[in-house]
């Protein structure tokens, strides 16, 4: 995972990853998984040595992710699921944050990137020898755990239905809201990710090392509040609450708590100060985690991976312009705050969206 934060800016690239995920809920859907992660690391981890193209895997990851979380977990787990399995996802931009420029000085940029490449290589031994793709197939689990992970599965009302058409899939209001967190989501996420260690260079004068401390710290909070969101949001659900309700709470404080905090940005005269700010802004946007990310399960459980292969790959393109666009933005301006303005904007606006559209019902059988 440390990968993904080595350089601080995203390489300009899209990858069709829905149909990685499309093809996992073929019959052979365990044997698929694991190839799907076999080639995700064998043909596209010596391209990342290469090119810094690293998010093709990760969220190719994030797929598998949600795909087996859906099925080994009940409902009213998953949340909490998502949010420590992220938390490991969080945790990897806190290593690399601290460890890269270290690493760097002792063997240089293209070692650094050959040493986390053979990480992910000793993963997915792990993964292929060690997970499976359904409960059913496992030899390890206990009969009282398989009995809670079936009985809290959403099942399937219609059995061989066929994959819903793209027309389909984007004729649901309640799919744009997923797109449109997915969207926003990303933008916010990448803008902070990619622009914060420059962000503190130039408006702080803080120098790498110190930049690198100032950017670690916000995802180590990140990873502890993304499971205080996953473990509130199953306990809600468990205490009653419909799951539509969690997920806009959920998702109601992913985004406007960021949003606030960009705004207050502009105030810091500090860059201790701002990196309160941040840190508050990335951990409360970990809330996302148990909003529109689980959402995809609750609304179509036999599709999710494939639905959030979609949308992400949307969200990716959004991931992109807003990298870009900064550097241009900030530039053209000469100041961070009119775009991170923007991105508050953007926030507040896809929270009153998603809120008014998003359901906890499943519209995808």
């Amino acid at each position: 995972m440390g990968c993904f934060s080595i350089h601080h800016y995203v390489a300009c690239h899209t990858c069709p990853l829905w149909p990685c995920g499309r093809c996992c809920v073929s019959n052979h859907e365990h044997f698929l998984t694991k190839v799907s992660s076999c080639v995700i690391f064998f043909l596209l981890m010596p391209i990342l040595v290469v090119r810094d193209s690293r998010k093709e895997c990760i969220d190719a990851i994030k797929h598998n992710l949600i795909l087996n979380t859906n099925r080994w977990f009940p409902t009213h787990e998953r949340a909490t699921a998502v949010g420590i399995s992220m938390g490991g996802f969080h945790l990897g931009n806190v290593i690399s944050f601290l460890a890269t420029p270290i690493i760097m000085s002792h063997i240089g940029l293209t070692g650094t990137f050959a040493f986390f490449a053979s990480l992910g290589y000793l993963w997915l031994s792990v993964w292929l020898l060690n997970v499976e793709s359904d409960p059913l197939d496992s030899c390890t689990i206990s009969k009282s755990e398989l009995q809670l992970i079936l009985a809290g599965r959403s099942a399937s009302k219609v059995q061989g239905s066929k994959f819903p058409s793209l027309r389909e899939l984007l004729s649901k209001i309640e799919m744009w809201a997923i797109i449109v967190a997915n969207v926003v989501n990303n933008w916010g996420y990448f803008v902070l990710l990619s622009w914060m260690p420059v962000y503190f260079k130039t408006v702080y004068n803080v120098n790498l090392k110190q930049a690198a401390w100032f950017s670690a710290i916000p995802w180590a909070v990140m990873a502890l509040s993304g499971y205080v969101a996953g473990a509130s949001a199953d306990f809600l659900i468990k205490s009653g609450f419909s799951i539509a309700l969690v997920r806009k709470i959920m998702q109601s404080i992913g985004f406007i708590g960021p949003g606030v905090s960009l705004l207050c940005l502009r105030f810091a005269q500090t860059p201790s100060v701002a990196a309160v700010l941040m840190t508050i802004a990335l951990s409360l946007s970990s809330f996302s985690q148990a909003g529109y990310f689980c959402n995809v399960q609750d609304i179509a459980p036999k599709y999710a991976g494939s639905l959030h292969g979609l949308t992400n790959g949307i969200g990716t393109v959004a991931a992109i312009v807003s990298t870009i666009g900064t550097g241009y933005f900030v530039q053209w301006l000469g100041s961070f705050q009119a775009f991170l303005t923007l991105t508050a904007v953007l926030y507040f606006s896809a929270t009153v969206f998603y809120n008014t559209y998003a359901t906890g019902d499943q519209i995808f059988d």
